[in-house]
């Protein structure tokens, strides 16, 4: 059960990423399973399909999603950015020198957050 709602939670994090290079049908079937938490049920009751096709639908998304990541791999790329950019602040030393150094990793830093927010990430 939870190696399944970690699944969907990276899933989740790959749309918010990749979700802009699907089909329009494809990113609002996903968003309604991984987002918005609806059934397969739900959600092929909504689109007037079957359950399978809603369960095929997904099962593409996934793929095209996982590609796309293996590809281009920004959200890779965006991890080791905000890895590095703590590690070179965890390494300044605690003088009056390096206050405008921190402050600015750290606004760095809270602007990557705040990309990942804005994205729904």
């Amino acid at each position: 059960m939870a190696e399944e709602i970690l699944r969907k939670v990276d899933v989740d994090w790959l749309l918010c990423v990749y979700g802009s290079l699907l089909t329009d049908k494809q990113r609002e079937i996903a968003a309604m399973y991984y987002e918005e938490d609806y059934s397969l049920a739900e959600i092929a009751q909504q689109e007037q399909v079957s359950r399978q096709s809603i369960h095929d639908t997904l099962q593409r998304v996934e793929k095209q999603l996982r590609t796309l990541e293996e590809k281009l791999g920004l959200r890779r790329r965006f991890s080791l950015t905000e890895q590095a950019i703590q590690a070179a602040l965890n390494a300044l030393p605690e003088t009056e020198e390096t206050v405008l150094s921190r402050q600015l990793m750290e606004k760095a830093i809270r602007l990557l957050n705040d990309e990942e927010d804005g994205n729904g990430l």
